[in-house]
């Protein structure tokens, strides 16, 4: 197989550590733009994982046993999982159609199960790492035929690849990443309040120049709602606002709550990215 990381005589640095390894003519349509980051560590010294995502196509179907004397053929995945205090949070979604629009399914929960020691010796025992720092991105196709992987360590380490053109990973750590996630999603879940029995709902944002957004939504016995809103902008005004909202919408926003798992979000890591505030 040909080491797609070798320098050759159309590689060039940018003199940051990232060396390019092709890139698309000014003008031109179509073509491949590929870099390597050469700072990416190929060896992760941490064991505490804190973000696992792998997305990709698969070349040859991934067979998995369904049930008794039967298997479950597939084409993509995508896998994600966060630490929780309580177990772990996990999404799948699979697809059995060769295009990966097609005939996907997904879940998600919030398991007791910390599944993240499995997932930290199936990326050392696979050398995910070996890979870290490459992209490749071919413009014009219809979708993508790869995917990325991005693994977060407590340490800071990371091991981040992609490539929209063919499957980044092999079919083996494939079903295996697919085997420990359906494993821990059919074990025991955490139980999350039940979005029915919201009463209150609040959200809070403060901007970096003192301003800010509060709104408040009581919901009363009938199942409609009030909104209590106050923002402060540029100006020193505190603006505020009350309307009601009728029973339907109400319920559109608890569904809403429900299948996004807003619940199980409680002590998750929070998110690194800010852009000019706090919500």
């Amino acid at each position: 197989m040909k080491n797609i990381f070798k320098k050759n005589e159309t590689s060039e640095s940018t003199g940051k550590g990232i060396r390019i390894l092709k890139k698309t003519k000014p003008n031109v349509c179509g073509g491949t733009d590929a870099y390597l980051d050469e700072k990416a560590p190929k060896t992760i010294k941490s064991d505490k994982m804190i973000c696992f995502s792998a997305t990709s196509a698969l070349g040859t179907p991934v067979l998995l046993p369904a049930e008794e004397n039967q298997f479950e053929e597939l084409y993509y995945f995508s896998a994600f999982a966060l630490p929780s205090s309580r177990g772990s949070f996990l999404f799948l979604e699979k697809g059995a159609g060769f295009r990966r629009t097609r005939d996907k399914e997904y879940e998600w929960a919030l398991v007791k199960e910390d599944i993240f020691p499995k997932l930290g010796e199936l990326v050392r025992k696979d050398d995910l790492a070996k890979d870290n720092g490459y992209h490749s991105e071919t413009h014009g196709l219809p979708e993508n035929f790869g995917g990325s992987v991005d693994i977060e360590y407590e340490s800071g380490e990371r091991i981040n690849f992609s490539d929209n053109q063919s499957p980044i990973l092999r079919t083996q750590t494939a079903a295996q990443i697919i085997y420990i996630f359906d494993k821990a999603l059919k074990g025991e879940k955490v139980v999350l309040p039940d979005a029915s029995s919201l009463r209150q709902i609040v959200f809070e944002e403060t901007r970096d120049k003192g301003g800010f957004t509060k709104a408040t939504l009581n919901i009363d016995d009938k199942g409609e709602g009030n909104i209590e809103r106050s923002a402060r902008y540029d100006d020193p005004t505190v603006y505020t606002s009350s309307r009601k909202i009728d029973a339907h919408t109400v319920s559109q926003i608890k569904e809403t709550i429900k299948n996004t798992g807003l619940f199980a979000w409680t002590d998750l890591p929070e998110s690194n990215y800010r852009f000019g505030g706090n919500k």
